[in-house]
């Protein structure tokens, strides 16, 4: 069973590629995010998957692992920087618990600083994807309860 102590490895793993470096170096960073992650096959990139909120098109697919009764997430974007988010956010919340994503609060965005250096509708994106990864949780930790 997972715990708080894997998803807060995987966030100071995250962090530790932002704390230093100039804002044209941080998007580098997240770029290479996005060229990394695997992203999403066509035939998922419907309608029922998009985040809402998201000025770039976003979808977040979501799977319960019944064993480990972890959430697995997988997304994809239509526009690079925007992919980098997704990887991010979703490597640190998918292959936990749905109690874990719905405890943990993305004051790790704030502490990249980017609440600040992102543009408003890429910030309010990516809080969009942090409310449908946690709608996600919710439904599933019902689920898994049964």
């Amino acid at each position: 069973m997972q715990n708080a102590d894997s998803i807060n490895a995987k966030i100071e793993a995250v962090k530790r590629d932002f704390v230093s470096g100039d804002w044209e170096q941080k998007y580098e960073k997240i770029i290479e995010y996005g060229k990394a992650w695997p992203g999403l096959e066509d035939s998922l990139k419907i309608e029922d998957l998009k985040v809402k909120g998201c000025q770039s098109q976003v979808w977040i697919k979501a799977d319960v692992d019944p064993v480990k009764k972890t959430v697995i997430f997988r997304g994809d974007s239509d526009a690079i920087i925007v992919k980098g988010l997704v990887a991010i956010v979703l490597k640190i919340y998918s292959n936990e618990t749905p109690e874990t994503i719905m405890k943990t609060e993305p004051i790790f965005l704030k502490d990249m600083g980017f609440d600040s250096g992102l543009s408003p509708s890429r910030t309010n994106g990516l809080y969009s994807m942090i409310k449908q990864i946690k709608y996600y949780a919710t439904a599933f930790q019902y689920l898994l309860s049964k």
